[in-house]
């Protein structure tokens, strides 16, 4: 049978055991109220691991976890086991070779591991990397040739006053690597990219420490970048300051208006030292406003000293995108409170604390915070200080899309958004490798739709040209692979 066969028949497959899902679990929860529940032990993960990563590693349609030094298989939902023959920690993934299977790359370790048909990880070369310490990287085709690339920031040595470069690893076809663009004048903690401006290629973003203004990277289309933070307003810093403690970002659009809007997380000291940039929401005007970010403060995001890695996904399916936001300091540290917080987005640019609520409340010290969908019921889940919390569901309704490249497009779509129609409301998500301080959310997109059940439609940006697809009914995962022209 040929491979597209293959990928109809697994796509349809997914489809109704999804549906069955929806129908035996989608009324679990009360409707608009979310309670989180610890299942780590349960489902047999090892907690810690300062990073997470999801993602598909054997495409069975259930998404499985690199954290804790493993990779574990996930179990259809049920446990997670030791899958992995190698050690991997702190890693971002992606089908580097495009030859179906996402393949993982260590930012702590500078190591990149091939995944061998979804069985095994082997080693694999990559060329004399320039000397650095990393705390993020991400993936994402720079140059447009149909392959993923790499961007890996450098961070620091304090007690040596060094400042290591980050540098950009160009792919060769998906068969080696080629160092390109370095930089050594920041302090990079997370990056993450985005095609904010819609000019078809993508851009990153990086969290700089150390009172650093954060970076901009605008690509040029051929993977060489220029930093423009300042000219589009997105060094989110205050009166006074160069820049913040920025150790992670997000990229989402909060305001629901088909544009890609970002989250900036600053650790920020409030004393001797000065009142320090605090984090902000930068709203995104798009071509009107010529993208440039308007500050919107911090909208609801309550001050605590020790933020760190926030991770953005619409946890409640009320079709708004909500925020957590990791600390790392412990609960009473320096007279302070610091604890991790999920924030639910109330809108207009109006978040609210929901630890009570969602049950998130008491969370430790940690930079790990990734969202994914890991039991396929239709409702985000949350890995994060070396717990796994459940989502114990609305009953609203979502959807959920899996792409696969070809052709130009990188096999892992890389970078493609994805914009969800009904009537006048837009719901745009991206696939991305990269997130906060050096997690990543699944590669499948997520989108929740609210109380409609009417049916949807989708625009699809390849970046190698735009599809439509529908309408499709809601509480379905769509399999999407992009047209061969």
């Amino acid at each position: 049978m040929a491979e597209h066969e293959w990928r109809l028949i697994r796509g349809w497959v997914l489809r109704c055991l999804l549906a069955v899902l929806a129908l035996t679990g989608g009324e679990r929860g009360a409707r608009g109220e979310v309670e989180f529940t610890d299942k780590t032990a349960e489902l047999g993960l090892e907690p810690g691991g300062e990073a997470g990563c999801w993602a598909d590693f054997n495409n069975d349609g259930w998404v499985d976890l690199c954290c804790s030094g493993k990779v574990w298989r996930n179990e259809q939902g049920k446990r997670f086991v030791p899958w992995a023959d190698v050690a991997v920690t702190n890693a971002v993934a992606a089908d580097y070779n495009n030859d179906g299977f996402c393949d993982l790359f260590s930012w702590s370790s500078l190591k990149l591991y091939r995944n061998v048909g979804g069985e095994k990880f082997v080693e694999a070369p990559l060329p004399t990397l320039p000397k650095t310490v990393s705390r993020g990287a991400c993936w994402g085709d720079w140059n447009g040739d149909g392959a993923v690339d790499l961007y890996v920031g450098g961070y620091e040595d304090w007690d040596a006053g060094i400042t290591w470069p980050s540098f950009v690893l160009l792919n060769q076809a998906g068969q080696s690597f080629e160092v390109g663009q370095t930089d050594a004048r920041y302090r990079a903690r997370g990056v993450a990219a985005c095609d904010f401006d819609g000019d078809g290629d993508l851009d990153i973003y990086a969290s700089n420490y150390r009172l650093q203004p954060n970076v901009l990277w605008i690509n040029n289309g051929k993977g060489v970048f220029e930093d423009r933070a300042a000219k589009h307003n997105a060094l989110a810093t205050s009166a006074g300051f160069g820049g913040g403690h920025s150790i992670g970002a997000a990229w989402g659009d909060f305001d629901n208006d088909g544009l890609f809007d970002l989250f900036a997380g600053n650790f920020a000291h409030q004393d001797d030292r000065g009142d320090q940039p605090k984090s902000r929401f930068l709203r995104n005007p798009g071509a009107a406003g010529e993208f440039v970010f308007e500050d919107r403060g911090p909208c609801g995001v309550f001050y605590q000293e020790s933020y760190a890695s926030p991770a953005a996904g619409d946890y409640d399916n009320d079709g708004d995108l909500d925020l957590f936001f990791t600390t790392v300091y412990g609960v009473a540290s320096f007279g302070r409170p610091n604890f991790p917080t999920l924030f639910r987005n109330d809108g207009p640019w109006q978040f609210t604390d929901a630890n009570a609520v969602a049950k998130t409340g008491g969370l430790g010290p940690t930079y790990q915070a990734a969202w994914a969908d890991f039991d396929n019921d239709g409702d985000l889940d949350l890995l994060t200080a070396g717990k796994l919390l459940v989502n114990g569901g609305t009953g609203r309704h979502w959807l959920k899309v899996r792409l696969e490249g070809v052709g130009p497009v990188n096999r892992s779509a890389i970078g493609t958004p994805v914009r969800v129609r009904r009537g006048d409301k837009v719901w745009v998500r991206q696939v991305e490798a990269g997130t906060g301080e050096g997690n990543q959310n699944d590669l499948t997109l997520h989108f929740g739709l609210g109380e409609g059940d009417g049916p949807v439609t989708l625009e699809i940006d390849w970046l190698a040209g735009s599809q439509k697809v529908g309408p499709v009914p809601v509480d379905t995962l769509q399999v999407i692979q992009r047209p061969v022209p």
